[in-house]
């Protein structure tokens, strides 16, 4: 039950944090990415993070542990959520030295 709860709680990490890079990378916007700020980069990165989040998912083991997955997968969707929204990845480019986009 541990490595669902661990695996669900990734996949919900990985999951939510796609959602930002792949749409500024779609509509062609720059945003923060520790490989490079174009839209590309970001497209691509969201794509693997969904890619990555259904692998974890797959390994979790769901199946026989419904519950405690669901609420692992939406804390760790909460986590994303509220970094996003404080503007992490703005203050990790900044962190790691990286540019930041318009800058």
């Amino acid at each position: 039950m541990i490595q669902a709860i661990v695996l669900a709680f990734l996949a919900g990490l990985m999951g939510f944090n796609g959602i930002p890079h792949f749409v500024q990378g779609i509509t062609g916007r720059e945003f923060p990415n520790l490989t490079g700020n174009s839209a590309t980069n970001n497209a691509i990165g969201g794509l693997a993070a969904f890619a990555i989040a259904g692998s974890l998912l797959a390994l979790a083991d769901v199946a026989d542990h419904v519950w405690v997955s669901l609420i692992a997968g939406a804390v760790g969707a909460v986590v994303m959520t509220v970094f996003h929204a404080r503007r992490g990845a703005y203050w990790m480019s900044a962190r790691f030295g990286k540019a930041l986009p318009g800058a």
